[in-house]
């Protein structure tokens, strides 16, 4: 994503918006195509090298700031390794140590100190095994510009050079399609910006309110993903909120921000902006949030966003884990000796005017499931919130998998308080199996609940 002093947007009294390029304009194109020239250019160079290039490219252009995001973006795709046939950390000591023994530290340098200097270069190369050109580059390798670049996108070095035949386009060249031989093209970081923009505005987001016709599952699975407080509500094709599921043909979330929790933390921040992307999966949505620009007097702007902006994704539509306790039960799931299968639910609760959708369902070959929910760590305000809904649900198959951590206790389930199963840092399968069988209901019998 983009640093916030690369932020491009526009304010006015009422409303903030991200200034997007048209990813057809031909200036933007071309910088994109120079600055992908440019990494591909600078594979196996040490960073340093690419940065200074990416200055004089900036000085270049009037466009500074979109120079800059640009390559902040292809950066964030690529990988700098240090690059050294033995650990600089041990060079550098057996160079220290070799000189201390060929001579001492003086203030005015000698005639012969650049033989010295040679000797004992060369003394150190010998006793590692390597030569004296690896030993003196390899001193400071592990500093940040000196990094190698070994990586663009999913591609290595290697890879590009095996693409430099004469019956393959080059990516040196100047072919509008060249860059369409990489999973990094022109059309691709155009539209990422454009993207990232958008992010970058609800770094100091209050509130965030998303309405949704499809993909449900998808976009709340990254909701819990990234750890967003969230309360769901049924609306209908307007927008309108109505009473049950029953009548709805989307969702609403309300989304607390990083302004109004946690005492404005950025960490929030940065979970809020990279939900963003889980939007464009969908074909209809709208988005509308209060932006915090002036912390001193609590002042905010509106910014609003929709499908019709054609920003596209880089998110998976497939199945996502909502937190590390989720994956790890699945990993482990996997591996167990039990009939029962753990598998991603799409239920949605209808709870009046709120909805909740559990994590996972727990699912017998003859038909029997239970519907898990996960209670990790939440704010004690959120915390309030989510027993609040729980103790709203009425499926008896309904289960739930607390963390000790919690400051709560059996009786704030409400009815579901004989099916909770605690844990300290992880599910135990078979601990969870139990409980399943004792609650599980047969398909058929499970109340509607969508």
């Amino acid at each position: 994503m983009l640093t916030a002093n690369l932020a491009r947007s526009r304010t006015t009294d009422e409303t903030i918006t991200p200034l997007f390029i048209d990813p057809s304009e031909a200036r933007y194109r071309e910088t994109a195509r120079e600055l992908l020239q440019l990494f591909e250019a600078h594979l196996n160079e040490p960073k340093g090298d690419l940065e200074a290039e990416i200055d004089e490219l900036t000085v270049a252009n009037t466009d500074y700031k979109i120079v800059q995001g640009f390559a902040k973006l292809l950066k964030d795709e690529c990988e700098f390794e240090v690059v050294a046939p033995v650990d600089p950390h041990t060079i550098r000591q057996r160079l220290f140590e070799k000189a201390n023994e060929r001579y001492p530290i003086v203030r005015q340098p000698t005639l012969g100190e650049d033989t010295q200097k040679l000797e004992v270069y060369s003394a150190v190369a010998d006793e590692l095994g390597i030569s004296l050109e690896d030993c003196y580059r390899g001193m400071y390798a592990d500093l940040e510009d000196n990094k190698r670049l070994v990586r663009i996108g999913t591609r290595t070095a290697e890879q590009y050079a095996s693409d430099a035949s004469p019956s393959t386009t080059n990516l040196t060249g100047n072919s509008a399609e060249e860059y369409e031989h990489t999973d990094l093209t022109v059309d691709w970081l155009l539209t990422r910006y454009n993207l990232a923009l958008a992010q970058a505005v609800l770094y100091d987001a209050t509130e965030m309110r998303i309405r949704v016709w499809d993909h449900f599952g998808t976009v709340f699975s990254y909701m819990k993903l990234f750890g967003l407080m969230h309360r769901i509500y049924p609306i209908d094709g307007d927008g309108e909120r109505v009473p049950s599921t029953d009548q709805a043909t989307g969702y609403e979330a309300v989304l607390d921000g990083p302004a109004s929790l946690f005492s404005k933390s950025q960490k929030y921040g940065i979970r809020m902006a990279n939900f963003l992307p889980a939007l464009p999966l969908c074909d209809r949505w709208e988005l509308t949030a209060e932006i915090l620009t002036d912390e001193t007097i609590d002042e905010t702007r509106q910014f609003r966003l929709d499908h019709t902006e054609t920003l596209d994704s880089h998110y998976s539509a497939g199945d996502q884990f909502d937190s590390d306790v989720e994956r790890t039960l699945a990993q482990k799931w996997a591996r167990a000796n039990t009939e029962w299968e753990l598998v991603r639910e799409d239920d949605v609760f209808d709870l009046g005017a709120e909805v909740m959708i559990p994590d996972f369902a727990v699912e017998h070959p003859d038909g029997r499931r239970a519907i898990l929910e996960i209670v990790g760590f939440w704010t004690p305000e959120y915390l309030e919130s989510k027993l609040a809904k729980i103790r709203q649900v009425e499926a008896d198959n309904f289960i739930l998998a607390v963390s000790e951590r919690l400051d709560c206790a059996n009786e704030d389930f409400g009815r579901t308080a004989d099916r909770v199963l605690w844990f300290k840092t992880g599910i135990h399968v078979y601990d969870m199996v139990e409980l399943v069988e004792t609650v599980a209901a047969s398909s058929d019998t499970t109340p509607a609940s969508k």
